[in-house]
């Protein structure tokens, strides 16, 4: 394809996107079965038979391909000679599930926060999400009330956009089922299969399904490392010159690696603490009892160097 003919369909984070997942929250496997596909063929998505291709149904197959563009795995490109649509590798996709990436298969659970927190970031093609755990402030709710907030939220946000009720409730429904075990259900089905994000630990059902509670508390599961990546990715998207970020602000402000990983700010502190003392590029500062975050370079490129590093130690 002529690099002069093709162009990047970039999203703006303003725009708001709902039910584009099919009803289907992301399964096992999903991401790496689309990292694949457009892989070995850009417009795999756009052919007529592009379900049959992937192996699943219709509409599992739109689904897919939205998780792996919410995910930030793949992006879409346009070619203005045939006028089609197709999806790239981004060097994130590549770096996590390329076949000599970090973790192919998503067999370390620190590969799942890390697309949790990569789900979130701007520009996020998944609203109701980047609303459900930064705007609505709730630790226990149910499917009713985080509705009934989001579409409060969407009437003031977008006034001039319109979204039914059902599209919304949508969204709920598939936030809910992708985060939560149903251990009432004992029935195992391709329908019923879980998200591998319900081994977050963030989101607990409680009653009988009907009432749900985030966790907010430290992670098991969750390592410093990935805590101290998001700090910085989070700082390098909301400063411009500055070398520090108050701790506050990466524990309670909206994007903030605290509020997406739901963690309280004695565990953020912790985790840049431990971060810090391996590293000469970032520090902890304490002044007239404010906590700051300080780095000597750019955040992004002590971001990466750290994930990098974690992978290579974890897979020894």
């Amino acid at each position: 394809m002529s690099v002069v003919a093709e162009e990047r369909i970039s999203i703006p984070a303003a725009q708001p996107i709902f039910s584009r997942h099919e009803t289907f929250p992301v399964r096992n496997g999903w991401l790496k079965k689309a990292f694949d596909a457009f892989s070995s063929e850009p417009g795999v998505f756009s052919r007529d038979d592009a379900a049959i291709v992937l192996g699943v149904g219709k509409n599992m197959a739109k689904a897919i391909r939205y998780w792996a563009l919410a995910f930030k795995i793949g992006e879409e490109s346009f070619n203005k000679t045939t006028k089609s649509k197709f999806i790239v590798p981004t060097q994130f996709g590549k770096n996590l599930l390329g076949d000599n990436g970090w973790d192919p298969y998503l067999e370390d659970p620190a590969s799942l926060w890390l697309l949790h927190w990569k789900l979130l970031r701007q520009p996020c093609l998944a609203t109701m999400w980047s609303f459900a755990f930064h705007n609505f402030r709730h630790l226990e709710f149910t499917q009713e009330d985080l509705l009934n907030e989001l579409s409060i939220h969407v009437k003031l946000t977008w006034p001039e956009s319109e979204f039914a009720s059902a599209t919304l409730k949508n969204d709920v429904s598939c936030f809910v089922r992708m985060y939560s075990k149903d251990a009432g259900n004992k029935h195992v089905s391709e329908e019923t299969i879980g998200s591998p994000f319900t081994e977050l630990d963030l989101l607990t059902r409680l009653n009988g399904g009907k009432h749900f509670a985030f966790h907010n508390g430290p992670k098991a599961n969750l390592p410093n490392a990935l805590v101290a990546v998001a700090a910085l990715e989070y700082a390098e998207s909301v400063l411009t010159s500055e070398r520090s970020i108050n701790i506050s602000q990466l524990v309670y402000f909206p994007g903030s690696p605290g509020l997406a990983f739901k963690l309280p700010e004695s565990s953020v502190y912790a985790a840049l603490d431990e971060a810090a003392e391996n590293r000469k590029d970032i520090s902890i500062s304490q002044t007239a009892g404010m906590i700051r975050l300080q780095f000597t370079k750019e955040p992004r490129e002590i971001a990466e160097n750290i994930l990098a590093q974690y992978y290579s130690t974890s897979r020894r």
